[in-house]
């Protein structure tokens, strides 16, 4: 199943949902310790896995990590191949001086703000099905 190219459509349709939960991107060199289930994302890279998982879970892990986010999920299935859907939101959010770490997942865009941040970015993000 393919997901949504057209710009205008996504952004009118992508309903941002904001998961219940506070979150953290945390780095280890191995993941013997770390039961992957209690994991939200995992991603290898050169220097270590990146995790992102609850506060919650990172502290009884014992793991560092600098700031939590909240995580809001576009609900609209988006094409891996959509052009200009993450460079329309991200910029509305940065000229409201709104950091976001996004990721893409087979279905849906997935956004990390500051927790503090939160209900200022889902009404930017509610603004463009207006």
């Amino acid at each position: 199943m393919t997901g949504e190219t057209d710009l205008s459509r996504l952004l009118k349709t992508m309903k941002p949902a904001h998961n219940a939960g506070d979150y953290v991107f945390c780095i280890v060199s191995d993941l013997n310790n770390i039961p992957i289930a209690e994991t939200t994302m995992l991603f290898k890279e050169q220097e270590g896995f990146t995790l992102i998982l609850t506060q919650s879970k990172a502290d009884e892990f014992g793991l560092d990590y600098t700031a939590v986010f909240s995580w809001i999920t576009l609900t609209v299935h988006s094409s891996l191949e959509a052009v200009g859907l993450t460079a329309a939101f991200s910029t509305a959010l940065s000229a409201a001086g709104i950091s976001c770490n996004v990721i893409a997942a087979y279905y849906h865009d997935h956004i990390f703000v500051g927790k503090n941040d939160t209900e200022k970015a889902m009404d930017i993000l509610n603004s463009f099905s207006v």
